[in-house]
Parts: structure tokens; C-alpha cells; sequence
């Protein structure tokens, strides 16, 4: 079949649609996918853009916009909830666990892997060396992160103001990190229902005319519209999924109980995770380090790094923290058996509820397009995000940078300042060094790590650190 292409007046080939794709031809697919979700999120949903869109045609242009959109409304890894998405919608819930679950699948394995060495290796040599040169990549990929989120979200005093509030509550105030999510949310939807120009979505994405056919284009609607009692049974099945266990492990060990404390921790972070994985990290690593005693400051910074090197979403680094929770408190299981259990069950807590917002929320998600209330609450998260995320910076400088901090009062309050001493002059010339590959040369992540991971086994082989 023919189409008048206008702009050059002669007849040019339609594209025909995909034919249906079954879930079994759609497996090698999705461990394709998974298999090169390195990156952090933004790397991740360019590599299913190419894939999905682009090669397979699977779905439209718009239509994969539309999903990400939601998916960026909801709390958890954006990336992992937008592969969910598109398995939904093309094999309903089977594809969804399908797609969701190979995207976690690559990161659970070597996290879990990595874990194992660092108990097991992490004072030899060239290990400690490896991660020392990590730590100091990681600080600069953070204050990147800072500096691309407020490029887009810091638009105008309003926004600018929100982050300013938002890092100061949480560095200075310590104002737990859900206060500030709920806070700016509800400033962002009462701004936003009101049709405060501050609060309306900037940028946003332009909808173009489709390009040929889809498998799934723009009205394209790939099931009837749920019922509310569908809906209720499928919200009533993952939660109980998701809490059942955590219910069965305060009921059976207790809730000062290292598994209980893991399970109810993690769940509550599911619920607020906002704003992407760095985020969330500000708030596991104060909670982790600071709350409950789990991990060292350094430590937190070598698990991003496992995480930053590893294919999956980056806040798979939570399973490290629980890994190390329960190895360190195993009562009477093995050390290395107590970790295992305690970062599988992380991550089943974390990403569990991933599910269960796409499944009960994507049947609606024509309903929330376009919401001016919802859209003004993402855009106030967002920007508070950054001074999160900023916050975030701030506490891995501190204690990659020196060796020793000291609390010093200022009135009322009282903050961790680092003793200027301590310094560690080679942390800081790593540092600094690959704050200018990332900021100046524009290296990318990947080659960034390596270079300092190689700069930092080469120091420890050598007797510097």
C-alpha cells in the first residue's frame, strides 16, 4: 500500500503494522533490554526508547511518553515501572512480571555477588582500593545529578525556593525525607489546581504526528476498562504480596528484630521514594548509617558504586544496606546466609510495590493525563528533589573528603563539621579530578568509574592509602 508522501509529491511506502508479538518472542527482548540498562534511569529509558519504539515499533512515540509520564508520578524506579508498563500493556499482568521482573533481575545478581566479595574481601588490597577510587566518582556523578535535575526542575523563584527549603530542612533541620515529599507535593497540588503558572509542567514533551504504524499507537487501547472491582482485587492481591511477609516477620521475630526492622524500613521507602534513586539514597543512607547503625558513611558510597557499575536501577544499592544490616546482626543464622536473606528481602519490599502501582494504576492512566493538580505536585517534588539530592552531595563530600568530623552547636542546632586536618589528599585529588572529567570533558559515567576504581587499586597497590 501507497501514501502521497506531500512534501517530496510522489507515492512512498505506508508502513505496515507489527504483527502480535507473543510473550515468548518478547523474552529475548526484555533480557536485551535488561541486560543494557546501565546508567541510571535517564541511560535506561533512552535504551527502551531505541528498543521499544524505535527498532520494534512496539509502541508509539506518544504513547511511551504518556507511560513515562505516569510512571515519573509515581514513587520507586521510574525505568523499572516504565518496562512494567509496557509488558502490561502488550501481555497484561504476565508481561508486566515479565518485563519489571528481567529489569531487576541482571542488578539483583551482581549487587548480590559484590556483596559477598566486600564481607568476604573488602579489606584486601586492590578491593579497598577499587572502592576508595569509587567513592570519589560517585561524589562527582552525584553533583551532576544535582545540576541536571535543577537544570529542568528549577524554573523560576518558586521552584528555586522549594529546593532551597528542602536542603535546608533535611542538612540542616533534619527533617525526615517522607515530611518533605508530602509538603512540597501538597504546596504543588494546591499551586496547581489554583493555576499558578509556577506549578504548570515546563517543557514537557510536544506531541508530534506518529510516523508509520505501531503495535500499540495512540488510540490504540489494548484491553476494556477495568471495573472497580477488578480493580480492588488486583490492589487487594499485590498488597497482600508485598505486606503479607512483612506482616509475618513482625509477628514471628518481633519488630527489633534485624529482618523486621529491614522489612518495615525498606516498605516505608517504597512509599516516598519520589524523585529517582538519589533521593531515596539521601534518605537510606542518614536512616541506615545514622538511625539504625547498619553501615559505615564509606560504605554507603561503595555500594552506589557497585550500583553505578551494574545493569539494573540504581536504588538496587538498598540491597547492599540490607545485606549488610542483617550480616552484621545474623542471630542464629550463618553471617553470609543472614546477609543473602536480608538483601533479597529488600529487594522484594522495594519492588514489590512497583508492581502493584502499575497494575492497579495503568487501566487509569488516561484519566490522570493531563491532570493540572497532579502535574503541579510533580513538578514541586521535583524541584524539592534537588535540594534532597544536594543534601545527598553534601553528606558523601563530607565523609569521602575527611577523616574526621566534629559536631559544633549553632544555637539549637547542631551539624557535623569536618575538621580541615583531616583532609585526605588523595580522596580529594580523585575527587576533583573526575569532577572535571564530568563536568568539563563531559566523560561518560562508565569511564569515569573505571578511571578512578583503576586510580584507587593503583594507590592501594602502592602503599598510598
Amino acid at each position: 500500500m501507497t501514501t502521497l508522501d506531500p512534501a517530496a509529491g510522489i507515492a512512498a511506502p505506508e508502513r505496515e503494522a507489527p504483527r502480535p508479538v507473543t510473550l515468548a518472542e518478547a523474552l529475548p527482548v526484555w533480557l536485551r533490554v535488561a541486560a543494557l540498562s546501565f546508567g541510571g534511569p535517564a541511560g535506561q529509558i533512552a535504551v527502551m526508547h531505541r528498543v521499544l519504539v524505535e527498532e520494534k515499533r512496539w509502541i508509539s512515540e506518544n504513547r511511551f511518553l504518556h507511560a513515562l509520564n505516569f510512571c515519573t508520578l509515581l514513587p520507586g524506579p521510574e525505568a523499572q515501572q516504565l518496562a512494567t508498563y509496557v509488558g502490561w500493556l502488550m501481555h497484561g499482568a504476565r508481561g508486566g512480571l515479565l518485563a519489571g521482573g528481567l529489569f531487576v533481575l541482571p542488578g539483583l545478581l551482581a549487587i548480590m555477588g559484590l556483596s559477598w566479595i566486600y564481607v568476604l574481601y573488602g579489606e584486601a588490597g586492590p578491593v579497598a582500593g577499587l572502592f576508595f577510587g569509587l567513592k570519589a566518582a560517585v561524589l562527582a556523578i552525584v553533583l551532576e545529578a544535582v545540576q541536571r535535575i535543577g537544570r529542568r526542575a528549577l524554573r523560576g523563584r518558586v521552584m528555586t525556593g522549594l529546593a532551597a527549603a528542602a536542603f535546608v530542612g533535611i542538612f540542616v533541620l533534619d527533617v525526615p525525607f517522607p515530611l518533605i515529599v508530602v509538603a512540597a507535593g501538597v504546596v504543588g497540588f494546591l499551586g496547581g489546581r489554583a493555576g499558578h503558572p509556577a506549578f504548570r509542567p515546563g517543557g514537557g514533551h510536544a506531541v508530534k504526528p506518529e510516523e508509520g504504524a505501531y503495535l500499540f499507537g495512540d488510540d490504540a487501547l489494548p484491553r476494556e476498562r477495568t471495573t472497580w472491582g477488578e480493580t480492588l482485587t488486583t490492589l487487594a492481591a499485590w498488597a497482600a504480596i508485598w505486606l503479607v511477609p512483612v506482616a509475618a516477620l513482625l509477628l514471628a521475630l518481633g519488630p527489633e528484630d534485624v529482618f523486621s526492622r529491614i522489612a518495615v524500613f525498606f516498605s516505608k521507602m517504597a512509599l516516598v521514594t519520589f524523585g529517582g534513586a538519589y533521593a531515596a539514597l539521601a534518605y537510606v543512607a542518614q536512616a541506615a548509617v545514622e538511625q539504625y547503625g547498619w553501615m559505615r558513611p564509606g560504605e554507603m558510597l561503595d555500594g552506589l558504586g557497585m550500583a553505578e557499575t551494574t545493569p539494573g536501577p540504581l536504588i538496587m544499592v538498598t540491597q547492599f544496606v540490607g545485606f549488610l544490616a542483617a550480616y552484621r546482626s545474623p542471630g542464629a543464622l550463618p553471617p553470609l546466609v543472614a546477609g543473602t536473606l536480608g538483601g533479597l528481602l529488600t529487594t522484594w519490599v522495594t519492588f514489590a510495590p512497583c508492581f502493584l502501582w502499575i497494575f492497579v494504576g495503568a487501566p487509569s492512566i488516561e484519566r490522570l493525563r493531563g491532570h493540572r493538580a497532579l502535574a503541579g505536585a510533580l513538578s514541586a517534588i521535583t524541584a524539592a528533589v534537588v535540594g534532597v539530592i544536594l543534601n545527598l552531595a553534601v553528606w558523601f563530600a563530607l565523609h569521602t573528603l575527611f577523616r574526621t568530623l566534629r559536631p559544633v552547636a549553632f544555637g539549637p542546632l547542631t551539624l557535623d563539621v569536618p575538621v580541615l586536618s583531616s583532609v585526605d589528599p588523595y580522596a580529594l585529588v580523585l575527587a576533583l579530578a573526575a569532577i572535571v572529567a564530568v563536568f568539563r570533558f563531559r566523560a561518560g559515567m562508565i569511564p569515569v568509574l573505571a578511571a578512578c576504581a583503576a586510580a584507587g587499586m593503583g594507590l592501594r597497590l602502592a602503599g598510598l592509602i
